[in-house]
């Protein structure tokens, strides 16, 4: 099975290289981030007739999470727990049978958290409390979860083309890594870093050359429980779609498992 996650960066703005990509690829699960779209506005017709079930989490013209699947969805939940005043639409949850038993597959858009100056920041990190509690609760099903999408954090120095000049931005500093590394001390994989040491990114800016040079970001993950790590077979960065014509500057990063 291929789960992979992508920051699409405006449905609308990124359809048709959205279907392109999954003519061409046709992974199993995909969860994008940052489609900016209410849920009735979702281009839905086009995908599903490419095979893909669809569930979305919009909100108008900010963040908004969906979920494309060939498999039905047995569940799904919306909204990331612990807070009933936050409005953000960061968070999409799906349950999908496969042989053996259920895979759940949670697609999340992680606060960026700038400027650190503001009531951004704090928002992050309250954000990331809350998002361990619920990775915590859905350890505890000893089930295949996988935990995917945009995070907005640089988990090491490797991870980042020019670490000196990011260290201290809302994506890298000690708060951030702190709640981050709580996640990873639960018994949650890093999907990538389980089968490569390599430097790899998955976000170029669109400013400055940033792709031409390399100057790139690793922001977005799949993070694996330990039923799921079991089952992990590769990881790939579809590097290639960020020099297509109208690209997100995000990147599908993309799993493959032995579901």
């Amino acid at each position: 099975m291929r789960i992979a996650t992508w920051n699409i960066a405006g449905i609308k703005a990124r359809l048709e290289v959205l279907v392109r990509w999954l003519e061409e690829e046709k992974p199993d699960i995909v969860g994008l981030q940052e489609i900016k779209s209410v849920d009735e506005s979702f281009p839905r017709t086009e995908i599903e007739a490419l095979g893909y079930n669809v569930e979305t989490h919009g909100q108008k013209s900010w963040n908004g999470v969906a979920l494309l699947s060939k498999l039905p969805f047995d569940e799904v939940h919306r909204g990331l727990p612990g807070d009933d005043t936050d409005e953000q639409a960061r968070l999409i949850e799906g349950v999908f049978s496969v042989e053996g038993g259920a895979v759940r597959v949670c697609n999340i858009y992680l606060p960026n958290g700038n400027p650190v100056d503001t009531e951004k920041f704090p928002y992050k990190l309250k954000w990331m409390d809350r998002l361990n509690v619920f990775a915590e609760q859905r350890l505890a099903l000893e089930e295949p979860f996988i935990l995917m999408g945009d995070f907005n954090l640089i988990p090491q120095p490797i991870d980042c083309h020019a670490p000196d000049k990011w260290w201290g931005d809302a994506l890298f500093r000690p708060e951030s890594l702190e709640r981050f590394r709580k996640l990873q001390n639960m018994g949650m994989t890093d999907a990538l870093r389980a089968v490569s040491s390599e430097q790899q990114f998955t976000f170029w800016d669109y400013q400055a050359g940033a792709w031409r040079r390399n100057a790139g970001i690793r922001i977005d993950h799949l993070m694996l429980s330990p039923q799921a790590a079991d089952r992990l077979d590769d990881v790939h960065i579809h590097k290639d779609t960020r020099d297509w014509e109208k690209p997100s500057d995000h990147v599908p990063i993309e799993g493959r498992f032995s579901f």
